[in-house]
């Protein structure tokens, strides 16, 4: 059944376990080792059937090829994805997470895990009792937390960036920003845009949580199936992937797209609807390394918080970098970023 989804991938390999005691389907996507050992979180998710499980960890585990060459990092890209029947608490969830550390560790560091969608801190200091392969334990285990607020710190200055790209200032006092998903990485950001003198809009499918922050930031917040159809200066997707589409792309009502979510574009062909429509598309992959720049500066390269924050900062001169490529080319953003990927992963320029 997963014959189709593996023959139109293009990674190194995919490490597939059923766990029978949980009735999870275990898949572990190696992407590439290129320019390091695969590191990439680790998702836990119900899933319709095994074979869209594996579907996103392959594409996730592309995009993090891509995150980890522009972010300048020692790794290449990977992903693991847990297809559980339903979300698992209690003992349940740590057995289940000591036998999927164990998958991990069979690897013999082909892989480092770390959090993703339902995974967390706790998860990874369970997850790290069999094996070291693990980033983002929590700081009384030793490791260095969570690292959303690091990722949305980064999208801060990638979105400045594109602001000061579209609109010739990075002065965000009075831009709209509409904010998809206010949760772990949204949250955070919208506080930051409202402390710089934005005005978010905010959405969630969680409508309590959009409210009540929309109290606390004196802000706007509409309903989660109307956010991509508000006028804004910037709409920053941080939610699910896939949500730039031919189906949306032609409602938004933006002159910036830059948010946090992974895989925005559903197709790649999104990039250039997007470029058609005069809306300058920020990368996800660069814009939300922060995270990654978080995890593995403190935990694999012994970097203090200065240095940290300097690479955070760093974000905004990547952008700029792909901007400038994607003018002198001719090229959409989406495009001048794929390209100075394979640079980096082949030594090629072009």
């Amino acid at each position: 059944m997963f014959e189709e989804v593996l023959q139109a991938w293009d990674g190194e390999e995919v490490v597939v376990r059923f766990d029978d005691a949980s009735a999870t389907w275990m898949f572990v996507c190696v992407h590439s080792t290129v320019l390091g050992p695969a590191a990439g979180g680790t998702r836990m998710k119900v899933y319709a059937s095994p074979s869209d499980a594996l579907r996103d960890g392959l594409r996730l585990s592309t995009a993090m090829t891509s995150k980890m060459a522009m972010a300048g990092v020692p790794l290449g890209g990977g992903k693991a994805v847990l297809a559980v029947p339903e979300i698992p608490v209690g003992d349940a969830r740590r057995t289940m997470m000591l036998r999927y550390g164990e998958l991990v560790e069979s690897l013999h560091g082909t892989y480092w895990t770390a959090c993703d969608m339902n995974t967390a801190s706790s998860d990874m200091d369970v997850i790290a009792e069999r094996t070291s392969k693990v980033f983002g334990r929590t700081e009384a285990a030793g490791g260095s937390g969570t690292s959303a607020p690091a990722t949305a710190v980064g999208v801060f200055h990638g979105l400045r960036a594109a602001v000061a790209r579209a609109f010739g200032s990075d002065d965000l006092t009075g831009r709209t920003v509409a904010v998809q998903g206010v949760g772990a990485v949204g949250g955070p950001l919208a506080r930051a845009l409202a402390d710089a003198g934005a005005r978010p809009i905010l959405a969630d499918v969680d409508d309590v949580r959009a409210k009540e922050l929309a109290d606390e930031l004196g802000c706007d917040h509409v309903p989660a199936d109307e956010i991509v159809d508000v006028r804004c200066d910037v709409f920053s997707p941080c939610a699910t992937g896939a949500v730039l589409s031919e189906a949306t792309i032609p409602r938004l009502r933006c002159r910036v797209v830059a948010g946090a979510a992974n895989n925005q574009l559903a197709e790649p062909e999104d990039a250039e609807r997007l470029a058609q429509r005069g809306i300058l598309y920020a990368p996800d992959y660069v814009v939300n390394a922060g995270g990654v720049i978080h995890l593995v500066g403190f935990e694999l390269l012994g970097e203090d918080r200065e240095r940290v924050d300097e690479r955070l900062r760093g974000i905004a001169e990547t952008l700029t970098e792909v901007f400038e490529k994607a003018d002198a080319d001719g090229l959409s953003a989406a495009a001048a970023a794929d390209a100075i990927v394979e640079q980096r992963l082949t030594g090629r320029s072009h």
